[in-house]
């Protein structure tokens, strides 16, 4: 019986210790904003795999849903207070090979932010500068736009996309608003309200018939109805709400970047709980099968928090300007 035990005991080390691993395994996509490079790191232990050169201060980036290109905006300046021209393109990345594959001019429309990719791969990227919202429907092929709609604000910084690409809610930043428009069709004039001031994060709920906006200068979220663009709701967080992500059970996870911490509200925007982060966080991920989460600080390294217990189990060392993140599962 003592031999036996051993051996069961040996048998379920050995399964928890792969299964344990799994959680964490895969290739951790880092945008290194201020090094101008995308980092490849591994999941499980931090190591750097790889990083690709990119142009001066690119910022957000997508994937495409086979997993296989990346898409980042060229947005070309430090940050959205900052002035200057900025860039015009969007590069292709080859996720296998780690190379740029591909460089999309986008001229004249500059200073690109936002991203989204629908459930058909269909990329969609906003022009802060001009306040035009661009669609490509063969991003591997395209040379241009296909589609120029305005995005309904000014200086149109972020937006969310819905899952058939038909709907995309942008943020102004200096004309403190939201707006639905319709990506694909610029005779359907944008649907305009105003969430609070500098709104900037937001995201739809996993129904979609709610949008969630962080109002950086106001400490507060606004929940909108999308079918009516009206505020359902406006909540105090305080702080700084940078960023609000959609859990599946649809929980909100917020950065908030004043206090340096990482919150998790209820659907009705109550909060559950708050985590000192230890330094400001620039952007999060959600683990795709996980109760996890990726924050990226200015520390310059990225923070592997479990959000069911909640505490940091881990940090990754990365470059300078860590800001998006985006996990690939092997």
């Amino acid at each position: 019986m003592h031999r036996r035990t051993l051996i069961l005991a040996s048998l379920a080390a050995a399964t928890a210790a792969p299964a344990a691993a799994q959680g964490k395994s895969g290739t951790l996509l880092v945008m290194e904003k201020n090094d101008a490079r995308l980092a490849f790191l591994d999941a499980s232990d931090g190591r750097r795999l790889g990083q690709v050169e990119l142009p001066e201060f690119p910022h957000e980036f997508v994937v495409d849903p086979a997993g296989r290109h990346a898409f980042v905006g060229h947005y070309g300046v430090e940050a959205s207070a900052r002035p200057g021209e900025g860039g015009h393109s969007v590069l292709v990345v080859d996720i296998a090979a780690r190379k740029v594959a591909r460089r999309i001019d986008l001229s004249p429309f500059n200073r690109l932010h936002g991203m989204g990719v629908d459930a058909q791969g269909r990329l969609s990227v906003v022009s802060e500068e001009k306040g035009v919202l661009l669609t490509l429907d063969r991003p591997l092929e395209d040379e241009a736009p296909g589609f120029a709609v305005p995005a309904g604000g000014i200086k149109t910084h972020m937006f969310a996309l819905s899952r058939d690409g038909e709907r995309a809610f942008v943020t102004g930043l200096l004309s403190n608003t939201a707006s639905l428009v319709r990506p694909r069709d610029a005779s359907v004039a944008p649907v305009v309200v105003t969430t609070g001031r500098m709104p900037e994060g937001c995201c739809l709920s996993p129904d979609e018939g709610t949008l969630y906006v962080g109002n950086r200068r106001s400490g507060t979220l606004a929940a909108i109805d999308t079918a009516t663009m009206r505020v359902r709701d406006t909540r105090e967080v305080g702080g700084d709400p940078l960023r609000v992500y959609p859990l599946p059970d649809g929980r909100l996870l917020m950065i908030d970047l004043a206090r340096s911490a990482l919150v998790l509200l209820r659907a009705d925007m109550r909060e559950i709980w708050r985590l000192d982060l230890g330094a400001k966080p620039n952007a999060a991920s959600l683990h795709p099968s996980q109760a996890r989460a990726f924050v990226s600080l200015a520390s310059d390294e990225v923070a592997v928090v479990d959000l069911d217990r909640p505490a940091i189990e881990g940090r990754m060392a990365t470059g300078r300007g860590a800001d998006v993140t985006r996990l690939l599962q092997t």
